[in-house]
């Protein structure tokens, strides 16, 4: 049977959870669950491993029951969460915040347990997915804020920030959102074949920055599993998203996701420098010619004047060309840095790019593809199969 957690202050739904569970249940008053984080909550509860089912009484407070079902959704997708209250009231927004099932609190312990059963079934196939049946570890490991950046425009961002967070979505369900500052000409949306409902502007400047259930309304889905705030459609549009807003949202999306993964616009603009205050990881890309190089030497330069480079970084040299006359160690004297991975030039980049496919999922096996397999694997831990320097 499930381990099951159940936030209630009903002693005689305990009774029913205990008993559809087979004895399997851990009970927590209600006023010390809905304030608190997902591995906060868990923690508190005394279990080291991931509970399969959540069970939370929204008779009371269903706002916040709704909007801690969406932090388990986002932060521990390897759990199930069933709300207790009205189904009428409460099935379309806890359809939209990942909440399996919704029962009424006279609920029967038959159909609890039948319940329980189905939404740890549904468990079961979610975490195999993520290549791991067994359950979760609990651990409170900070977010990886990731930022691409690039002095010049034609370097790569796009394609090494969609593959990277479309490979460490793969690694996890739920685990990654992946988020275009290039507000006036993103090609993040184009590039993972998305027709957004919502983008940059419209989460910036609605209650998405306050509401974690709005925010996640606003995200748009992508067939990896992968969330996107995708660019504003229209260059107009920049001017209304300032650093502040950008700061505010990865701040958010952090305490949402394991990892964000930002793609940015060319230089160093105010937006770019707001995303680098909330990096962890920066990911630095040089393409192999004199003039990126020296581009990349000066962005390093003043970044490190400004404090925003840390030892977390990753430097990517893109297009990589024995016949162009440069070395890798020519590139590495001018950016006075070293490079960790070197990716090869390949047609088939231009073809995930006009198909929308990227391509760590429509070929695996191209050489930029294996590249790109490391840096998702220095970032997730899951060593990349096959691929090599």
């Amino acid at each position: 049977m499930s381990n099951v957690l159940l936030s209630s202050d009903s002693n005689e739904l305990h009774e029913r959870v205990l008993e559809a569970s087979d004895g399997a249940c851990v009970a927590l008053a209600v006023g010390d669950v809905l304030e608190s984080a997902p591995a906060d909550l868990i923690a508190r509860a005394g279990q080291s491993s991931l509970p399969d089912v959540v069970v939370l009484d929204a008779t009371d407070n269903p706002e916040h029951a709704l909007g801690l079902a969406a932090r388990f959704d986002l932060e521990l997708p390897g759990t199930g969460v069933v709300l207790i209250g009205d189904p009428d009231a409460l099935a379309i927004a806890a359809l939209r915040v990942g909440a399996r099932d919704v029962l009424p609190p006279d609920v029967d312990a038959d159909l609890l347990r039948s319940t329980l059963e189905r939404v740890h079934a549904a468990v079961r196939v979610r975490r195999g997915a993520a290549g791991n049946s067994a359950p979760h570890t609990i651990a409170a490991v900070p977010a990886k804020v990731i930022t691409v950046l690039s002095p010049k425009g034609g370097a790569g961002k796009t394609t090494i920030a969609t593959n990277l967070a479309v490979g460490l979505a793969r690694t996890a369900p739920g685990s990654t959102v992946l988020v275009d500052l290039d507000v006036q000409f993103g090609d993040v949306a184009t590039a993972l074949g998305l027709e957004p409902e919502f983008t940059l502007e419209d989460v910036v400047h609605g209650a998405a920055l306050r509401d974690p259930i709005a925010l996640k309304t606003h995200l748009s889905l992508h067939d990896s599993g992968l969330s996107v705030v995708c660019a504003p459609e229209s260059p107009v549009a920049a001017d209304s998203v300032t650093p502040d807003q950008v700061g505010a949202l990865l701040s958010m999306l952090a305490m949402q996701f394991r990892y964000v993964v930002v793609d940015t616009a060319a230089g160093l603009e105010p937006r770019t420098l707001a995303a680098l205050d909330q990096t962890t990881d920066p990911v630095l890309l040089t393409t192999f010619d004199v003039t990126g190089a020296r581009g990349l030497r000066k962005e390093v330069d003043t970044l490190r004047e400004l404090g925003m480079l840390n030892n977390a970084r990753q430097v990517l040299l893109n297009f990589a060309d024995s016949k162009s006359g440069l070395s890798v160690s020519d590139v590495e004297a001018t950016i006075r840095t070293r490079v960790d991975i070197t990716v090869p030039f390949s047609r088939a980049v231009t073809s995930s790019l006009n198909t929308g496919t990227p391509l760590v999922l429509q070929r695996p096996r191209d050489p930029v593809a294996r590249q790109l397999g490391q840096l998702i694997a220095h970032f997730s831990g899951i060593r990349a199969s096959g691929s090599r320097r």
